[in-house]
């Protein structure tokens, strides 16, 4: 697989992205095209490879780059030739197989839906996040791509993340949940009490309603919800994640040399605890329901997470998840156009 990668996207562009395609193109000998103006993209990867560079890696140039702050309809109208608008050309005209941005994902997400457009059947795109808990992660969707939604679009939602679930983290047969405000049959508002009626005749393996709790005690797999609350969810257990951490070291400072001990001969476990908080650990998420692979990872996006970034996109795209997408939507029903 052939990746375009924002260059230029993210809090620590070029020099965290560069390296992190270095990383990819030694160990696994990933294809990256990376995306950028020239003159800074090859000085960090002289740099970076010590003037050895990978032959997988190559450099297209382009002269504008989208903010993070900037508005992305406006951004990506007037900025043809920005590195998001320029990776995502690349991959609809066949040039390679995906991009990957840490960039504005708002921009990420507009430039995908004007230059590549939806799968046959999806209504609107959504974005997956994997939250970890003791056995593994439970995907929620969608995590900020639409602030509100129909219950066409949730059960549409549902089909994706059965989809990402099985193809990137190996789940038979992945648990649904509707997020909702209690677990019996007839809680919340209209949208989510007319999905729950779609869902729970389908075909996918529908456990009812859950509440928030349940997407970290792996009752369910999968938790289908509107952006707006997807995003509060993924917002939440980021920071709960960081203050925990940050909690228990301050903590400890204070603590007896007995509990200082005991906290050195517990590291191993802390450092595991923290590296599946760690949203560098997951990479990066497609937006689902695009037509192609358009792969968005945090802002702040170090090596390591553009690293792991780029093999989510090789796993999804090996796994030809996108098709499955377009062939379980047919046979759901949810598809657009269905009564649906």
């Amino acid at each position: 697989m052939k990746v375009a990668l924002d260059a230029m996207g993210g809090d620590h562009a070029p020099r965290e992205i560069v390296e992190g395609a270095v990383r990819a193109a030694r160990s696994r000998g990933t294809e990256v095209v990376l995306v950028g103006d020239s003159v800074a993209v090859r000085a960090e990867l002289e740099r970076v490879s010590h003037g050895n560079i990978p032959p997988t890696i190559s450099i297209h140039h382009t002269t504008e780059v989208i903010g993070m702050g900037e508005a992305p309809a406006t951004a990506c109208k007037t900025k043809k030739d920005s590195s998001i608008m320029v990776c995502a050309r690349l991959a609809k005209e066949g040039a390679v197989s995906g991009f990957l941005s840490a960039g504005n994902t708002g921009a990420c997400m507009t430039a995908s839906f004007l230059v590549m457009g939806r799968l046959e059947g999806v209504q609107r795109p959504a974005i997956p996040v994997p939250i970890p808990h003791r056995r593994g992660v439970t995907v929620v969707l969608d995590a900020g791509a639409n602030v509100d939604a129909r219950a066409a679009h949730l059960a549409q939602w549902a089909v994706m993340g059965e989809v990402y679930s099985e193809r990137i983290f190996g789940v038979a047969r992945p648990r649904i949940g509707l997020l909702n405000v209690g677990e019996e049959e007839g809680k919340g508002g209209e949208v989510v009490n007319e999905a729950y009626e779609m869902l729970k005749g389908s075909k996918l393996n529908f456990i009812g309603n859950i509440e928030g709790r349940d997407i970290v005690n792996g009752k369910v797999d999968v938790v289908v919800c509107d952006g707006f609350i997807g995003n509060v969810v993924l917002k939440l257990a980021e920071g709960v994640g960081r203050e925990l951490f940050d909690w228990l070291k301050d903590s400890y400072k204070s603590a007896s040399l007995l509990s200082k001990f005991g906290a050195y001969l517990s590291m191993p476990v802390f450092r595991k605890i923290k590296k599946a908080f760690d949203p560098a650990t997951y990479g990066a998420q497609p937006l689902l329901g695009v037509d192609g692979i358009c792969m968005i990872t945090h802002g702040s996006a170090s090596a390591l997470a553009i690293d792991n970034a780029l093999k989510v996109a090789e796993t999804y795209y090996t796994q030809n998840a996108n098709n499955e997408i377009k062939i379980r939507l047919k046979a759901s029903g949810f598809s657009r156009g269905s009564q649906a």
